[in-house]
């Protein structure tokens, strides 16, 4: 180690770090030293500067102005030097510049250290030969300094660590629990810039997907460019595959492993192989889906349009193996019919169906809500009596699609409350501005199959007395996603909120649960619906009253 002194008229000490860390003192300008430099190490030394230095600028509170130690007492000299360093050091910052010109600021984090060096030096120059006191002070010294220097960062942010930090911030924006699953947010950022390699675009997907996990919530997902991709088109009216809405099983107790069949489109490849609402699929094309996440899934289960997907299907304790012929699934999620049934005396009632079968958005000619009202409209002219609102198997989709159409039933109320962890953000409602149906008798077919979306219109209808609930306990999706693009054409679904229903009923896992059961037999397509409320002798009748009685 080479050192060269500061003087009395220097208001500042330079140290410099050498490439082999060589830690090395310089005046601020050319002056005299007036401390004899070379008895720290016990032997004579050139002095000299080092090559490609590392700066670090240590600001003088007390100036080595007056001081003119013995000449004979270099012991006195040396400990002097000591204790002035440490008033420095523990009194004012250092700051850091590299090569490639970053400014760093290092705090005071090893004042203690070098006070008890000082306290030391007294008790142990009585004990041992000057020369090994000089020696272990003065690597002491150097460790205090030049370790910590060494370990400050000198990354620059890349390419790849703003991707990373475009996700971190949608997060830390928009994720509905503030105490992300209990860590600190920004520190995890810090540790995974300085830890996590980011060297190529696959490595900070990893990374990203790694920061997501953290938060153990399986709805909130980073999503590939095709992935992504995927996702909005399964939004956009029509795709390629076997017609299943999927999602995580809902059991509390884990006992249920793999992905969940929510609904499977009417007239489809899985609705014609019999696959139903709360069937589990194992794996598809011999791939488990023990861990598989929803987006992964989607992208295994879509594809060309005549190509062959196998699946494995657990349906109650049965387990079979499909292999279904992807189609083109063209979404019409807004079917309706008048269905007559038995009435008092010579008259038959009509009763207006309407099924509902995904909240997904419509090609851009028109409007979900305007579809729905223009059925209501059309029923109206049949002089039907009451309204039966089909949304069994109805995955749901686009969260404002729901709002909308319960606004179409209700004149005034309370549709849903959005929650976070600290309570109600934001309430739904309704004045009765859209309201073209608020009155008529209303019936709502809900089962396992009915989620997200559906469930927020039926939780609306339900507790606003505007409606029966007629069927099963519905799937129990209480989170809301909102999709966020990121600059490469990847994407994050994030759980941005929970939501309560009117009466404050957190569906999460748990589901609504309907007025009155449905017979067993009770069809779950629309052609044949009309067939159990118009024929008492049906095995799966239900008379006009049941339909719409509390």
């Amino acid at each position: 180690m080479e050192v060269i002194g500061s003087s009395s008229a220097s208001s500042s000490v330079s140290v410099f770090i050498s490439p082999n860390n060589n830690l090395c003192f310089a005046p601020d300008r050319k002056v005299d030293p007036v401390v004899r430099w070379n008895t720290l190490l016990g032997s004579s030394v050139k002095p000299r500067l080092c090559s490609s230095l590392t700066r670090v600028s240590i600001n003088a509170r007390d100036k080595l102005t007056g001081f003119n130690p013995k000449k004979d007492d270099e012991d006195s000299s040396f400990f002097w030097l000591v204790k002035r360093f440490n008033n420095r050091f523990a009194f004012h910052h250092v700051v850091l510049y590299r090569r490639n010109g970053r400014l760093f600021t290092k705090l005071r984090k090893h004042t203690i250290s070098l006070r008890k060096l000082v306290k030391s030096s007294e008790k142990f120059k009585d004990l041992f030969p000057d020369f090994f006191v000089r020696l272990a002070l003065g690597m002491m010294l150097f460790m205090a300094i030049a370790v910590p220097v060494s370990k400050s960062s000198s990354w620059a942010l890349t390419e790849e660590n703003l991707l990373f930090l475009e996700a971190w911030r949608t997060i830390d924006r928009a994720y509905v629990d503030k105490s992300f699953n209990g860590q600190s947010w920004f520190r995890y950022r810090e540790n995974a810039l300085r830890n996590e390699p980011m060297n190529n675009r696959e490595q900070t997907y990893a990374a990203i997907k790694k920061m997501l996990a953290t938060l153990d919530d399986p709805f909130t997902r980073f999503l590939e460019p095709d992935k992504f991709k995927s996702l909005r088109s399964g939004t956009q009216g029509a795709l390629t595959g076997v017609g299943l809405s999927i999602g995580y099983p809902t059991g509390n107790d884990g006992a249920l492993s793999g992905l969940m069949v929510i609904s499977a489109s009417p007239g489809g490849p899985a609705s014609r192989a019999a696959i139903s609402p709360g069937d589990l699929i194992l794996a598809i094309n011999d791939t488990s889906t023990e861990t598989m996440d929803i987006y992964d899934a989607a992208e295994r289960l879509q594809g060309p349009e005549g190509s062959e997907v196998l699946l494995k299907i657990q349906s109650g304790p049965e387990i079979k193996l499909l292999s279904l012929t992807r189609e083109n699934i063209s979404i019409n999620p807004v079917k309706s019919r008048v269905c007559e049934t038995p009435g008092m005396g010579k008259a038959a009632s009509k009763i207006g169906y309407i099924k509902l079968t995904s909240f997904n958005q419509m090609l851009l000619v028109w409007s979900f809500p305007a579809a729905v009202k223009e059925a209501i409209e059309t029923l109206r002219r049949e002089n039907v009596e009451g309204f039966v609102l089909d949304l069994r198997n109805n995955s749901g989709g686009l969260f404002p699609e729901g709002i909308e159409i319960a606004r179409i039933w209700l004149d005034k109320g309370v549709i849903v409350y959005i929650c976070d962890n600290r309570g109600v953000k934001d309430i739904y409602d309704t004045d009765g501005t859209n309201a073209i149906a608020p009155s008529e008798p209303l019936a709502v077919l809900v089962n396992k199959g009915t989620a997200s979306a559906s469930e927020i219109l039926a939780g609306a209808l339900k507790d606003n007395k505007r409606a029966v609930l007629l069927g099963e306990p519905t799937f129990g999706k209480g989170k809301i996603q909102s999709v966020f693009e990121l600059s490469d054409g990847s994407g994050l679904a994030v759980t941005v909120a929970r939501y309560e229903t009117p009466d404050h009923i957190d569906i999460n896992k748990v589901g609504i649960i309907p007025d009155h059961p449905l017979p067993a037999s009770f069809p779950k397509d629309d052609d044949s619906f009309c067939g159990c409320i118009g024929d008492p002798a049906s095995g799966c009748y239900v008379n006009r009253v049941g339909l719409f009685s509390r």
